[in-house]
């Protein structure tokens, strides 16, 4: 299988280059040259499988042509090591709760695949992993790289944007982990990693990578919850649109490819807080980046989303496919709170400020579409990573997982530096 870059389509490279470099050199990002489309007679007997079984054939269709059959049982058992229960919230709306990794966020599933996977394609030690990260990436992937041999990873995160307690997720664990807290927004780490990508002289003297969901091996397997949701759900013949909160784009992507492969899914809800861009676009603007604006759901302040270039090139650049297939839809923090309180109040269940943001944009689509589907919205994070608003939002404590308590326990190891390139890449180099 050959990788394309979203830029340049003729710029194909083999799987090891599109994970180890992460970002074409055109700045676009990798794709595979062919989605496989899985048989009929998995879907319907997928739910006699478990987790991993779902997931070795998903990551046999997509692999198998360099990967052997004990790497792919590897990487899947490493990756799929913990649930992600799909539970009922309200009649015909579903959560999917992927929250029950090692950092209580959906980005552990792709974190734990892109470390797996580098370190079986990876010849030389030394890479070094830049992250920009919004929220719960840095958690994921410093987690999800710690102690893996000839890997530092290296995260940028926007000073006093993101929670304290997916702050300390990424700078208490020292070792091969490193944090830089920025002057800035999220969009400026992004862009600083992207620059030192493209940075012919850096990239002379170090092997650089990155592990955000730019990169194909994070990206990818975040299509697999997407499979197991499907098989848990009862089967009463709805139809099904999923509700992804989004900021980058990879999540919603991703689940687009598994519908590419064949899964039936009828609609997609892209739901974002204020910073709108691709609802706005999916509703009829041209898509123009903006700086971003900071929200209660942190991890989607993302102005300028990478993975929207993923998100066209799986509809083959045809813009009027992906506006059929995803609808947009945007709220306040006023909305995302007052969610979070009537849904606790009337079902019991606590959202966090992502997923209450995804049930109120699939909310709005069913209201449009009564009893004819069945939906999930993602439950992106425990609400005990963003424990000071869901506690001031319901009025009561949030009781903190063991594991999220202890990483308030350690203490921060972290440097400070301006939205400066140079900046960075004297750090780097030294």
């Amino acid at each position: 299988m050959k990788y394309y870059s979203t830029n340049n389509p003729n710029h194909k490279v083999d799987l090891k280059e599109a994970v180890i470099k992460g970002l074409a050199p055109d700045q676009g990002l990798y794709m595979p040259e062919r989605i496989p489309v899985l048989p009929e007679e998995f879907f319907s007997t997928m739910h006699e499988l478990s987790f991993k079984e779902i997931g070795y054939k998903v990551i046999e269709a997509l692999f198998s042509e360099d990967l052997t059959k004990e790497q792919i049982k590897s990487l899947v058992d490493h990756t799929l090591d913990f649930d992600a229960p799909v539970v009922e919230v309200e009649k015909d709306v579903y959560t999917l709760e992927l929250f029950h990794g090692p950092t209580l966020a959906f980005k552990d599933f792709g974190a734990r695949f892109c470390s797996k996977m580098m370190s079986m394609l990876q010849e030389k030690h030394g890479i070094k992993v830049l992250v920009a990260t919004s929220g719960d990436t840095g958690s994921a992937v410093a987690n999800g790289f710690l102690d893996v041999d000839g890997v530092e990873v290296v995260i940028l995160y926007p000073s006093g944007k993101v929670s304290e307690l997916q702050e300390k997720q990424f700078t208490t664990l020292g070792k091969n982990i490193k944090a830089i807290e920025v002057n800035g927004v999220f969009d400026d780490c992004q862009k600083l990693v992207k620059e030192a990508f493209l940075d012919a002289d850096l990239n002379s003297k170090l092997l650089l990578t990155s592990a955000n969901s730019i990169n194909i091996a994070r990206w990818i397997p975040q299509c697999l919850y997407y499979f197991y949701a499907y098989s848990r759900l009862p089967k009463e013949g709805k139809k099904l649109v999923f509700s992804v909160p989004s900021g980058n784009f990879g999540n919603l992507a991703a689940g687009i490819l598994a519908e590419r492969m064949g899964l039936p899914v009828d609609k997609f809800i892209a739901a974002t807080n204020v910073n709108k861009v691709v609802p706005d676009y999916l509703n009829g603007a041209a898509f123009l980046p903006k700086p971003s604006v900071q929200t209660i759901s942190n991890s989607m302040d993302v102005g300028n989303p990478s993975n929207f270039f993923r998100l066209l090139a799986l509809f083959g650049g045809d813009e009027e496919k992906l506006k059929e297939k995803v609808q947009g839809y945007f709220y306040s923090d006023e909305s995302t709170k007052e969610a979070m309180v009537e849904v606790k109040k009337e079902t019991g269940y606590t959202m966090d400020p992502h997923g209450a943001v995804a049930y109120l944009g699939l909310k709005a689509f069913m209201k449009g579409h009564p009893s004819a589907f069945q939906g999930v919205f993602l439950e992106t994070a425990h609400p005990g990573k963003f424990r000071s608003t869901v506690e001031e939002a319901l009025g009561e404590k949030v009781v903190l997982p063991e594991r999220l308590a202890a990483f308030m326990e350690g203490n921060k190891k972290v440097e400070t530096m301006e939205n400066d390139y140079l900046q960075f890449k004297n750090y780097l180099l030294a």
